[in-house]
């Protein structure tokens, strides 16, 4: 080797957020300027992009291939049109430090800050407000994409918007994003007017949700899995808007914009091999969560993290279910089968797994996307620690009732599916694969999910 010849890239053991399934890739740090070379390197098994690896299964993993890691690039905000052009490695939480003390907020944010905008695109993220204002990619305006052969192109909305589509959602297999431009909403302040709801049963917590989901811009409800008899489901909604500067208290009027997102703790990697979760420490942690909630208020002012990010408080948080790992089970079905999503609900109860993150939201209607995964109707998103073994069965039964239902799971949270489920849920894929041929036909762009779901 050349003396004048770049190091090669170290190879890594690289895992999503649920810490399963392991595979080792050669991981590439890039930026706009080298991108192409490193494109041109890529080995027989291709390469994908990797933001901060906050998917929780393998689409962001290329075992025996490359993994390209995007620096962040610059924040642009252009105030005329409420507007910001952004590298696609820059994170959320990068964003929210630099708009909202600009009186701005991302127009859609994940539960978590720690999401890159090239992932927010590629998993067309969704959040609290998409019963109103839809996915990520229905704010975008631009992406600047380099394709498989290097060749730059700028696609939107109305330039060429059929890969424009396949990109929005398309976990990052139609080439690289280089940055974005999107919509942003403008803010007064940094807070979040919540009303918060405690209510006794899954029956109560869902009528309050479809009665009240027209009045916020943000709707969430937390269930509790562990309680039986007729308290199942019950949980805590908590709905949001943006405060408005006459909402404030006079401290807090002084600085409207102020924002700071400090975690609070770390979560430390000595932990038992199955983790600290079990039915005890869930059903007690479930109990003080529903208690320490009011059964009614109104107007209480949270900070964004707060309300939007609480889980980032503690970093590494997902290091509390051992080395083992879990998954995110999320799904989503239509509103004429509420039914299966009460029936689901009631048989995650009955098996008294200890879960303690359950989230239940709406979704209102779906963009043209073909990959996207949100449609009108309910979604429901549980944590399961892997250590549970019986998880696998109990899973693939709901799969069937999801599917039966028309309804499908997410490719961002997805580690189970199978690809007779992943086509059952996006019947649109072989339009999708047209797209993906034109623009990378040597199948330059691919990851551990992709193969194991036949993506591609």
């Amino acid at each position: 080797m050349d003396a004048n010849d770049p190091a090669p890239a170290p190879r890594v053991e690289l895992t999503g957020f649920g810490l399963t399934n392991p595979s080792a890739a050669s991981l590439v740090e890039i930026d706009v300027a080298t991108a192409a070379a490193a494109i041109k390197d890529l080995p027989s098994r291709g390469g994908i992009a990797r933001g901060l690896g906050r998917s929780y299964g393998d689409p962001a993993q290329n075992g025996g291939g490359h993994v390209l890691r995007l620096a962040p690039g610059s924040i642009v905000v252009d105030e005329s049109d409420h507007t910001a052009t952004v590298g696609a490695g820059v994170s959320i939480d990068d964003l929210l430090r630099v708009l909202v003390p600009r009186g701005y907020f991302v127009p859609v944010t994940p539960g978590t800050r720690y999401v890159t905008v090239g992932g927010a695109i590629a998993s067309d993220i969704h959040g609290k407000n998409h019963h109103l204002d839809g996915s990520f990619g229905t704010h975008v305006t631009n992406i600047r994409l380099m394709l498989a052969d290097t060749t730059i192109v700028e696609i939107g909305p109305d330039r060429d918007p059929e890969l424009f589509w396949a990109t929005v959602g398309g976990m990052g297999l139609t080439g690289l994003m280089l940055d974005a431009t999107f919509r942003l909403l403008p803010i007064e302040t940094s807070r979040i007017s919540v009303d918060t709801y405690r209510l006794g049963s899954l029956d109560e917590v869902m009528t309050e949700m479809v009665a009240s989901e027209s009045d916020f811009r943000y709707s969430v409800a937390w269930l509790d899995l562990l309680a039986t008899g007729r308290h199942v489901g019950r949980g805590v909604l908590t709905n949001g808007a943006h405060a408005t500067a006459g909402q404030l208290t006079a401290a807090e009027a002084g600085d409207p914009l102020e924002y700071r997102a400090d975690q609070l703790a770390v979560m430390p990697p000595l932990v038992p091999p199955s983790g600290v979760i079990n039915k005890l420490t869930v059903k007690a942690f479930n109990e003080m969560w529903y208690r320490k909630a009011p059964r009614s208020r109104r107007g209480e002012l949270q900070s964004i993290p707060t309300y939007f990010h609480p889980l980032d408080l503690v970093g590494h948080w997902n290091r509390v279910y051992g080395s083992e790992g879990f998954v995110q089970y999320q799904f989503h079905v239509p509103d004429d089968a509420v039914d299966v999503m009460v029936s689901i609900i009631h048989r995650l109860a009955a098996a008294q797994l200890p879960i303690f993150m359950t989230v239940l939201k709406r979704f209102g209607p779906g963009n043209p996307a073909p990959l996207s995964f949100p449609q009108s109707g309910w979604q429901l998103a549980i944590d399961i620690g892997v250590a549970r073994r019986r998880i696998g069965p109990l899973l693939g039964a709901f799969d069937r009732m999801v599917l039966d239902a028309g309804g499908r799971h997410y490719l961002a949270k997805d580690a189970t599916m199978t690809p007779e489920t992943f086509r059952r849920g996006y019947p649109r894929l072989a339009e999708w694969q047209d797209i993906r041929a034109r623009v990378d036909p040597a199948g330059v762009w691919a990851s551990d999910q992709s193969r194991r779901l036949r993506i591609t």
